[in-house]
């Protein structure tokens, strides 16, 4: 049903002079959902967040979001998101509460110090309450970002890169809250450039070019994309995977760890590849490709396109 989705939105466009920033988008996200919005830099991605939110208006496109109209109720919707941008955005000479505070004010609430008292506790920010922004590490720092933006309690959250130059456990952390908050109800879009991240999202969304590429579940794009990959270990990886970079059939070779890993179209060409290369030391299998290959496939796609 229509009513099931947070956001419903088809043809959105927006242009900048002669660059079409965004074209002709169609997205639904339903309820409750968590989904990833992935794409290189430049690809329309925050374009397209700010125009969901009302920060911009679309030059062409038609759809609801929260079931208000993204081009004519705008700053209704503007009252039920929270937005999360990729830059830190609040005061640094303030404390957090008096950060919350500011942005309570800005929405007029009525019940001001119980909304900043219930986001310092659901954020885990209490001890930290009278510290200086400016003073937080990077994981803090998120911590206020995603407290300020929910302090009004809205129905959907738009998080711009939200742990881009954030440590590995306050990334974890991060994203155990925002499942958390998907099992209260709450919907989110969440753009990233992470693809463990990705994999925790219900559905992702791959932007190329202000283009929507491709979309479902990270299990149906890796299936979309029809790519071939295969492994190796053994000793000499380094230097094989300089001399697999250089023929036909080989779209991406990169070494993991131990391993080193191909990947491409054509499995004809890949294994006439590896024969090619022609070292006995290295053990190969084929193996399941991952949202990460995919990825670098669509970038090296887009490339070739431009």
């Amino acid at each position: 049903m229509i009513n099931d989705f947070a956001i419903n939105v088809q043809g959105m466009t927006k242009r900048f002079g002669d660059l079409t920033a965004v074209n002709h988008v169609d997205l639904q996200v339903r309820a409750g959902e968590i989904c990833g919005f992935l794409g290189p830099n430049g690809s329309g991605k925050t374009t397209f967040i700010r125009m969901l939110c009302g920060l911009l208006r679309a030059d062409a496109g038609r759809g609801t979001c929260l079931g208000h109209d993204v081009i004519t109720e705008s700053e209704i919707i503007k009252r039920q998101v929270g937005y999360m941008t990729q830059k830190f955005s609040f005061y640094e000479d303030l404390s957090i509460t008096e950060n919350l505070d500011f942005v309570a004010r800005m929405y007029s609430m009525q019940n001001r110090r119980e909304a900043v008292q219930q986001s310092l506790e659901r954020l885990g920010l209490t001890d930290r309450r009278n510290q200086l922004a400016g003073e937080l590490s990077g994981g803090w720092k998120q911590r206020l970002a995603l407290a300020a933006c929910m302090i009004h309690q809205p129905k959907l959250l738009l998080l711009d890169e939200p742990t881009a130059g954030v440590d590995a456990k306050a990334r974890r952390e991060f994203w155990d809250m925002i499942h958390e908050l998907a099992a209260d109800g709450m919907t989110v879009l969440v753009s990233t450039h992470y693809m463990d991240e990705a994999e925790r999202c219900a559905r992702v969304v791959y932007l190329a070019g202000g283009r929507l590429v491709v979309q479902g579940s990270a299990a149906e794009v890796v299936q979309a994309a029809q790519l071939v990959t295969f492994e190796a270990t053994g000793p000499g990886i380094e230097r094989a995977v300089r001399e697999l970079r250089r023929l036909p059939g080989v779209e991406t070779a990169a070494v993991f760890g131990r391993a080193l890993r191909v990947a491409g179209t054509d499995r004809a060409s890949l294994q006439a590849a590896i024969a090619r290369l022609g070292d006995p030391q290295l053990d190969w299998q084929e193996v399941e490709p991952r949202l990460d290959d995919v990825f670098i496939h669509m970038l090296n796609q887009q490339e070739d396109t431009a």
